[in-house]
């Protein structure tokens, strides 16, 4: 699997006595490293990791050892789980959610969406932005959680050193690739959705200071409210038991009870 958080996730539902958990660093290096096992024949060997814009684009390396999340990336299947309602009564205002009157998934799909597309412009073009350590507060309205896309396109400029690229380009770039109707869930990234909730849980939808509802924390908790009985209702669970029943004797989850 891509990283050390994916391993934290999944070490809960496998079978450790019967199942290493290996994270490499990166979703091309654990795909890289199958092919590798493959070639070799080696057996009993499977490659989970995130599933990006994989859905909405043409597969350069499809295996039955690769599996993919449901949605985005890990996070997005945490956001789109139960998980999330208990996360957002422990931090949100019970009041507040109220009166902001509005399915909260939906407005962080809507909002995030804009990173999420121009994320996958740069991937198409080539262009090699750099998204990581971008700060959400230079182009949101904590009041409203909209994105002014203008500002996301400048501080996604600033980040990545690309003065010569034009706003104006990105923003039609932008622009036409969002004209397209697609699952947002495919296409938003869970840790742009949860910069997003931070956002929100310190003004809109709660009363927290920022330090108590940071990110990374958020994630944390997200994972920690994840039950096994919710990992059992996604596609993923029954990609990796149709897995076991093609690869027997192997086996990758823990038996269920």
């Amino acid at each position: 699997m891509e990283g050390s958080s994916d391993k934290t996730f999944y070490k809960r539902f496998v079978d450790q006595l019967v199942c290493e958990l290996v994270e490499t660093s990166g979703k091309q290096r654990a795909i890289d490293i199958l092919k590798i096992l493959e070639q070799s024949n080696f057996s009993g060997v499977l490659a989970i990791v995130d599933t990006d814009f994989d859905r909405l684009e043409t597969l350069l390396y499809s295996s039955p050892n690769l599996l993919c999340t449901d949605s985005h990336d890990l996070e997005t299947m945490l956001i789109n789980s139960p998980a999330f309602n208990k996360v957002l009564a422990e931090f949100g205002s019970e009041e507040k959610i109220a009166q902001f009157n509005r399915d909260i998934r939906l407005v962080l799909l809507e909002n995030g969406m804009s990173v999420g597309y121009l994320l996958w412009v740069s991937k198409c073009e080539g262009l090699n932005l750099t998204f990581d350590g971008i700060k959400f507060s230079k182009f949101i309205d904590e009041q409203t959680l909209q994105i002014d896309e203008l500002k996301l396109i400048q501080e996604v400029k600033n980040k990545s050193q690309a003065y010569s690229l034009k706003d104006e380009d990105l923003g039609q770039k932008l622009k036409s690739q969002k004209s397209n109707n697609h699952d947002l869930w495919q296409i938003c990234c869970g840790h742009d959705l949860v910069e997003i909730l931070s956002i929100g849980l310190r003004k809109m939808l709660g009363s927290n200071k920022a330090a108590d509802v940071e990110p990374n924390s958020l994630e944390r908790s997200l994972r920690l409210a994840y039950e096994e009985i919710y990992f059992r209702q996604t596609q993923l669970y029954l990609d990796i038991r149709t897995w076991e029943s093609n690869n027997q004797p192997f086996r990758v989850l823990q038996n269920d009870t």
